[in-house]
């Protein structure tokens, strides 16, 4: 499956993380059921889980907090999520369809990171890979004050670069992130999600 981009010329590449790249979202997946069963939050289905793409992780423990009426320590479940995750970081693979992109653009435009995930989240996944050292920029967590829908994360990313935000693509899986982008005066492509790839794959 080969992705289709809109006309450029782009002078940067901005790429979500997960689900974009790497294909991580079945092991985050994975990591918050069991942290959040370990603190007493067994429901969150995993259509739910998909929508909240891009979402950073400690507000996604305060955002099931008030929908449960739940008092989970939010730096705690982060915490043990997120090491749960690094757990599953051996079973990492790329997204092949993007892996292509960057590996077509590598040293002839720059690249970043736009992630709502911890910059020691985003650093792992991309050296399991062997990508780390692709990207010019990375923008995380903690960096900027408004996450996706808010186009802060990847004007702060243009930004970094040095690129105006109408000459950057944005490689993004999720509704938010597109929103994002779309505010932010950027063109985008959008990666199908895992449940979306064996579909299509399915019916070829």
């Amino acid at each position: 499956m080969h992705l289709t981009l809109p006309p450029g010329p782009h002078q940067a590449y901005l790429f979500d993380m997960d689900g974009t790249n790497p294909d991580s979202l079945p092991l985050h997946y994975i990591a918050w059921k069991q942290a959040l069963a370990e603190y007493g939050c067994p429901l969150f289905p995993e259509p739910l889980f998909y929508s909240w793409g891009g979402m950073p992780v400690r507000e996604i423990v305060a955002t099931l907090n008030q929908r449960h009426g739940l008092n989970m320590p939010i730096e705690e479940v982060a915490h043990r999520k997120e090491g749960l995750y690094y757990d599953l970081l051996p079973k990492l693979t790329a997204v092949p369809e993007v892996l292509e992109q960057i590996e077509a653009a590598h040293k002839r435009i720059p690249f970043a990171v736009v992630s709502g995930s911890t910059r020691e989240s985003v650093t792992k996944s991309l050296e399991i890979l062997n990508l780390l050292d692709k990207f010019d920029v990375l923008v995380c967590a903690g960096d900027y004050t408004k996450a996706k829908p808010d186009p802060e994360p990847f004007l702060l990313a243009a930004q970094k670069l040095n690129v105006a935000p109408a000459s950057c693509l944005v490689f993004e899986d999720t509704e938010m992130g597109i929103q994002a982008a779309t505010a932010a005066g950027m063109q985008s492509v959008r990666i199908l999600q895992p449940w979306e790839r064996s579909r299509t794959q399915a019916a070829l």
